[in-house]
């Protein structure tokens, strides 16, 4: 069974966010940039498939400018087989992403299609979905558990009230929450060996997806900034500072 595997470079997660000066966005030029954190538990759990027999290929798709080939570097060194960077140096939205990793995974017909289940740069929580509902397949978020038995797999996903087990046919997408796996580190071999792997370069618009944004950010702003606290001897103090402030 062959498993796609999507990542995606984002700031890394230790970096203070910065905004621009015109509200504009956040600054990302000479900032730290990694794979999403949740696209790595994604990866991680694709290997170990593999390493249990259940996925014999691994494929790693992102979609971005030039400097997205790192990312996919990142995923080879982890055990994918092989990667796919489709190329687009403007502004790509979960929409237009789940149309081109719809129409990849038509190029590559899986078994398994897993994403992290959301990006931390702006936390959508969209592409997952929108591609399962594009390929009318299958889909199970948020999986803190994967089995794969034959042509189905049984996912356990973190809700509200617990746990719950799903049984889904495969093909499927199966997006990852945190508590599914902890990602391995690296090993400097494994790092020289993805410089050699294959990476297989295509367009957008060789996919026949156009690219043109369907939401248009106005401004951004930082949280307003919090108050100090206030320090209270007794519980009389305390009641008398709720109501100064109409809290009671």
């Amino acid at each position: 069974m062959k498993a796609l595997v999507s990542v995606k470079r984002v700031v890394d997660f230790n970096v203070r966010i910065q905004l621009k000066p015109d509200g504009s966005g956040v600054i990302t030029d000479g900032v730290k940039h990694s794979m999403n954190p949740f696209d790595e538990i994604a990866m991680e759990e694709a290997v170990r498939l593999k390493e249990k027999g259940k996925v014999t290929e691994i494929v790693a798709v992102t979609i971005g400018g030039a400097k997205c080939e790192e990312t996919l570097r990142t995923a080879l060194a982890f055990g994918a087989d092989r990667a796919i960077h489709v190329k687009e140096e403007g502004e790509v939205q979960p929409l237009t992403s789940a149309r081109v990793l719809a129409a990849l995974f038509k190029k590559e017909t899986p078994g398994l299609f897993l994403f992290g289940k959301q990006a931390i740069d702006d936390d959508a929580n969209q592409t997952g979905q929108m591609v399962a509902a594009l390929l009318d397949l299958p889909q199970a978020t948020f999986a803190s558990k994967v089995e794969l038995d034959g042509n189905k797999a049984q996912v356990t996903r973190e809700i509200d009230a617990g746990l719950e087990t799903l049984e889904v046919d495969l093909p499927a997408v199966v997006t990852t929450d945190l508590r599914l796996n902890e990602p391995r580190y690296l090993k400097l071999p494994d790092i020289m060996k993805a410089k050699k792997k294959p990476v297989e370069s295509v367009t957008i618009a060789q996919l026949g997806v156009q690219a043109a944004p369907a939401i248009k950010t106005v401004k951004t702003s930082a949280p307003p900034t919090r108050s100090k606290g206030v320090m209270v001897k007794t519980v009389d103090e305390l009641i008398a500072a709720l109501k100064q402030k109409g809290l009671v």
